[in-house]
């Protein structure tokens, strides 16, 4: 039994791109997809699909993204909130992470979404994590 699906995604996204892979497939919720989806739209990954494997399991595919000399576009990924210690942030404390270089993927009573739209939208929550 897994305690922290969403660090898992990220430890197998960091693995990924640390071994120069084209992409990533992990098991699919709505939540992973999701926070693939901030990721998509910060520019972090290319493309992110559901699929169906052939035993039936939804599966959450994740292109990632490199630049010159194959140098990936995620140097970094941080689980900040855990299942022991949640982590919350009024709208006026959401922190610049690397001073604004990167981004803070927070889970919001508005749905999940970038520190810059949480900041945008006035609303804080639960800080999940850091990439940079």
């Amino acid at each position: 039994m897994m305690t922290d699906p969403i660090a898992d995604m990220l430890t197998r996204i960091r693995n990924a791109t640390l071994a120069r892979h084209d992409r990533v497939v992990l098991p699919a919720s709505r939540m992973k997809r999701t926070i693939a989806d901030v990721l998509k739209s910060e520019g972090y990954v290319v493309d992110v699909a559901d699929e169906t494997q052939d035993n039936g399991f939804e599966v959450l595919s994740i292109t990632l993204k490199y630049g010159r000399d194959r140098a990936p576009a995620i140097e970094g990924l941080e689980r900040i909130s855990k299942p022991g210690r949640r982590v919350y942030v009024r709208a006026q404390d959401i922190p610049k992470v690397k001073s604004g270089l990167g981004i803070a993927v927070l889970s919001t009573s508005r749905g999940i979404m970038s520190d810059r739209q949480a900041r945008k939208v006035g609303v804080g929550g639960e800080l999940l994590c850091h990439v940079w």
